[in-house]
């Protein structure tokens, strides 16, 4: 490693949001990626309540970060309420959570497996586990960004600020919402409760790829957002890149993610860089996070159509201008980069790429379907 990159490890130790995982006192499991949640092992949470790990992968970059909580059997977890955004996708089991303002009266709604949702900013909120199992979820958060702003604990999670603009008990705020739309080349979903993204209705964006299916969300007057992508057996998507902070969680099927700086260039193997790509695995339950600036490529190897949950900034109603940056020009990720977007288009891609899937396909027997 580099003296630079040594002094960047020692300033990030340094960051306000890592002394705090620290204070925490709970696991902090670091990587490109995990291949499944589900087995991560939890420590108890004094603060919280239930059982808890931080996850602190490569491309969060200190822009975003994970915790993974678990509810016990028929208990909840402490209120709480904090000045950054959180997304929050319920891994397993069925509960419910209560969302009010100080003062205000409560709000409660119902969820269950891969249901989706984000406590408005600030807002007190409790999550209770309605069934006999643990309930384990994950969450998403700006925390490192607040955190690091602001250094004062007390702040952060003791601010007597009302954002009204956000949430003011509106009645139905948490119901599924209605409102569909294209923007530019996205599709866009505006709801506060996503019931199950493991099967919410997402419409066509092959500039992605072939037989490629993208929604993204838009909730809780975010900047933290997302998307749901699918696409089907035998095929993958286009290479692209974009800046830090997204998060990928496998719903459905299996397969790998390769990932590799722009400053290999697009065609990493045919340079002699084989060994500085980095292949993940991901299945159902599995994350990983792109650095800024690296290209990455998903693949299924499943016998079923693959889909993903990507949390991630870049909200079309709250856009952050750093992350606008990122991408070079609006919708980079869906435009080839020939003609100044982020996305290497099928055919100038390394010819290394599409022999390495076919012979994967082939390790487990699916057919390869790609144009």
């Amino acid at each position: 490693m580099s003296d630079d990159g040594k002094k960047g490890d020692i300033l990030m130790e340094r960051s306000g949001y890592v002394q705090w995982m620290k204070q925490e006192g709970l696991p902090v499991f670091e990587g490109h990626g995990m291949e499944n949640l589900r087995e991560l092992e939890l420590a108890p949470w004094s603060r919280m309540g239930g059982q808890g790990a931080f996850v602190n992968l490569y491309g969060m970059e200190g822009v975003t970060g994970i915790y993974v909580a678990e509810i016990p059997p028929r208990g909840s977890l402490e209120p709480e309420r904090h000045l950054y955004e959180e997304v929050i996708c319920i891994l397993d089991g069925h509960g419910a959570t209560e969302v009010w303002q100080e003062g205000g009266h409560k709000q409660v709604f119902e969820w269950g497996p891969y249901s989706l949702f984000s406590p408005p900013v600030n807002s007190w909120h409790r999550l209770y586990n309605g069934g006999p199992d643990p309930v384990r979820f994950m969450a998403v958060t700006t925390a490192p960004l607040i955190i690091d702003l602001f250094h004062s604990l007390d702040f952060v999670f003791n601010c007597p600020f009302l954002f009204l603009d956000r949430y003011a008990a509106q009645e139905g705020f948490f119901s599924v919402g209605s409102k569909r739309y294209r923007h530019g080349l996205q599709n866009i979903w505006e709801s506060n409760f996503i019931p199950d993204v493991k099967d919410m209705v997402i419409e066509d964006q092959e500039l992605k790829g072939s037989g490629v299916k993208i929604t993204q969300f838009e909730l809780t007057g975010n900047s933290l957002i997302g998307h749901v992508s699918q696409w089907p057996v035998g095929r993958y998507h286009k290479a692209h890149f974009h800046g830090p902070g997204a998060v990928l969680l496998g719903l459905r099927s299996e397969g790998y993610v390769l990932l590799w700086s722009k400053d290999l260039g697009t065609r990493p193997y045919e340079s002699g860089h084989a060994d500085e790509v980095v292949e993940v695995k991901w299945k159902e339950g599995g994350i990983y996070s792109p650095k800024g600036g690296w290209f990455h490529q998903h693949f299924n190897v499943g016998a079923e159509p693959a889909r993903q949950l990507a949390v991630r900034y870049n909200s079309r109603s709250h856009p952050l201008g750093f992350k606008l940056a990122s991408y070079r020009r609006s919708d980079g990720v869906y435009i080839d980069i020939k003609k100044g977007g982020n996305m290497i288009e099928y055919e100038d891609e390394d010819p290394e790429i599409r022999r390495r899937y076919e012979a994967a396909l082939k390790k487990m027997g699916v057919p390869c379907r790609m144009p």
